[in-house]
């Protein structure tokens, strides 16, 4: 029996040598895999295994302890070294964010969860016990957070960091000597390396000086913002390599001195990572800011009328009022009620665009002469209008002008939206003194305020059997299309017992029915379906005799009267066609009519050259400065630069270059 338990014990020592020896493999393993090769983290880290801190404690825990953020940073700093003269480079130029922050908070916080995990794995089933306390531990930090919701723990806060080191790995190692390892477009040298690398280190200046400036160190705090000051001189307003000078190379290498020496003395991670995150925050806050005054302003410019144009319309008001009378009638009047012609509807104050919108149309019609404009405009453009087509009459077509004041049956007893713009709330949200509509005051509404919905040339289309007694079908063309093809096709199109022929627009989603109605309101979620598609308004094929029949104008006076207070939709025309047309719109074909000229730059010019009509739907108008240049062209080649009023406005010179 003596022997026996002299064996037992014998056992049990070999045993614990063995366990000792298995921790001490696993953790120095761990650490040569990171490539920690100092001797004195790894003795501070296999203290703190053969003391059992606190008792089964997380080792890295007793390492923040124990070991200062100093003395760790510069131990990091000599791992995992490529080569000496890269390591030079990152040092003088002042390294990257991503550098500092990430490789020394990363690498600490993993070595104490995998050294645990793989020794683990190496004491077998001599490791329960630890295993055991480790699940503890982890359930005791689940309770601590179940009553104390707010306090997270460490892991928690650096999970999205952590995630972006194992992103990060994927980067070519021939980085590693530049400014910023992460950034690919260093390696071109077209890409603005030296511009990025400046705007670097200011960013990393300006988050050392809100440290320096919280811990009272303000020897270093101003000589940091007179290094930025430097740097931003140098930088000046250069946004390329090629407009800075070459002096340049010299204050960023002594920036980067001053940032090495800057690190040594203030770097904690949690500090740079809160001061980055607060800076990231004020730069969303600008963007938003800028955001809101760049719609602002879009809108205000769409709203306005060119110098020219403005010119084009007076000079052309002057001659058309000194005209005797019988010289202001158009030919072939006969042709207005003609039902076997083609008809255009085209409402419009702007005289160049209307002359744009003619012209395409009959110099791309096989036969001109079936062909009848019908031009409605208000009484400012009234004599513009009239004299322009007197002067440019469309060959063999027909046209004719309208002043829409002349309509006496529009009144307010008849119709609801005059009735709405002449009440005291609505002259109130459009010419209050203080209504909002300033930059800094915002004007999410502005758009709305728009005098296009004050004007009844806006609000016709919905009186076009009124307006035209005589017709059967009609085209309507807003003045901000370009035809490209001959329409005449659309006439023999079979609506299918429908009112309106036009191109759905729910290709995506935010073109369906809940973008433009308010689905809270009872009126609209109980008759009508979110998910329905929208289409476009700017070129529509009518059948009035259908129209009448069904009433449309009454269905679009009960939803307008219901919408007084503009909680059905907001001021527009497309909401309330939308709700009248609702069920009686037949989808044509999506080439007689691409959109999104005046908002999308991305339209495939394929889709482009096979329409019959491209709209330029959105506020960069052609005629406009903000118009996007690559669309321009296929408007301008329209206008009549001939004319003597068109070059004494010096139009010419604004269109004719496009």
């Amino acid at each position: 029996m003596a022997s026996s338990g002299n064996f037992l014990l014998v056992f049990a020592l070999a045993t614990l040598i063995f366990v000792v020896a298995a921790w001490d493999v696993g953790t120095r393993i761990t650490l040569d895999q990171h490539g920690i090769r100092n001797s004195s983290i790894k003795a501070l880290i296999a203290t703190a295994s053969a003391s059992g801190y606190d008792k089964g404690a997380s080792t890295v825990e007793f390492v923040k302890e124990n070991y200062s953020s100093s003395q760790m940073t510069n131990e990091l700093d000599g791992a995992d070294q490529p080569n000496n003269s890269s390591s030079d480079k990152s040092r003088e130029a002042g390294l990257s964010i991503e550098k500092i922050c990430y490789d020394k908070c990363e690498n600490i916080a993993s070595i104490s969860v995998q050294t645990t995990e793989e020794s683990v794995q190496l004491l077998g089933t001599s490791a329960k016990p630890t295993r055991r306390r480790l699940e503890e531990v982890k359930r005791e930090k689940r309770d601590k957070r179940a009553v104390n919701p707010g306090q997270q723990d460490d892991e928690v806060i650096i999970k999205p960091e952590n995630a972006a080191v194992e992103r990060s790995k994927a980067v070519d190692s021939a980085f590693l000597g530049k400014y910023s390892i992460w950034r690919r477009e260093f390696d071109s040298e077209s890409s603005d390396s030296t511009v990025r690398l400046i705007r670097d280190q200011m960013i990393m200046a300006r988050v050392y000086s809100s440290i320096a400036k919280s811990k009272n160190k303000l020897g270093l705090y101003l000589e940091l913002l007179r290094q930025l000051k430097e740097s931003q001189r140098a930088l000046g307003d250069a946004s390329t390599d090629s407009e800075i000078r070459h002096s340049v190379s010299q204050r960023i290498k002594e920036m980067g001195q001053f940032l090495i020496k800057a690190r040594d003395q203030l770097f904690e991670c949690k500090a740079v990572t809160r001061d980055l995150r607060s800076m990231l925050q004020s730069a969303d806050e600008q963007v938003r800011g800028l955001k809101k005054q760049s719609t602002f302003l879009s809108q205000l410019v769409a709203k306005t009328i060119p110098n020219g144009i403005h010119c084009l319309s007076m000079r052309l008001s002057i001659d058309y009022y000194l005209l005797p009378p019988e010289k202001r009638k158009f030919p072939r009047s006969e042709n207005l009620e003609n039902p076997n012609l083609y008809h255009y509807a085209l409402f419009s104050d702007n005289v160049l665009a209307a002359s744009v919108v003619v012209n395409s149309t009959i110099m791309n019609a096989k036969d001109p002469q079936k062909h009848v404009f019908h031009l409605v405009t208000d009484k400012l453009n009234f004599g513009a209008m009239n004299m322009w087509f007197l002067l440019n009459p469309p060959g063999e077509a027909t046209i004719h002008v309208e002043n829409v004041d002349d309509f006496k049956w529009l009144n307010s007893s008849y119709c609801p939206v005059l009735r709405q713009l002449e009440s005291s709330a609505m002259k109130e949200y459009y010419f209050r003194a203080n209504h909002p509509t300033t930059i800094s005051a915002g004007s999410s509404n502005l758009k709305y305020r728009n005098p296009k919905y004050l004007s009844m040339l806006n609000h016709l289309r919905f009186y076009l059997p009124e307006v035209y007694p005589k017709l059967d079908k009609i085209l309507f063309l807003d003045d901000d299309i370009v035809v490209q093809k001959d329409l005449t096709g659309l006439w023999s199109v079979d609506l299918k017992g429908n009112v309106n022929g036009a191109v759905e627009t729910c290709g995506e989603s935010f073109h369906r029915f809940d973008k433009y109605l308010n689905f809270s309101n009872p009126h609209i979620s109980q008759n009508f379906d979110p998910n329905a598609c929208g289409w476009a308004y700017g070129m529509n094929l009518f059948d009035l005799k259908v129209w009448k029949k069904k009433d449309i104008t009454g269905i679009y006076h009960k939803w307008q009267t219901l919408n007084a207070n503009r909680s059905l939709w907001k001021l527009g025309t497309l909401p309330p066609g939308l709700i009248t047309f609702y069920g009686l719109t037949y989808p044509l074909n999506k080439s007689w009519h691409v959109l999104g000229l005046g908002y999308n730059p991305s339209i495939d010019p394929a889709k482009i050259k096979k329409a019959a009509v491209i709209h330029y739907n959105g506020n960069m108008k052609p005629w406009l400065e903000l118009a996007m240049a690559r669309y321009r062209p296929y408007w301008s080649k329209y206008i009549t630069y001939n004319d003597p009023y068109v070059q004494t406005c010096k139009l010419t010179s604004v269109y004719s270059q496009s």
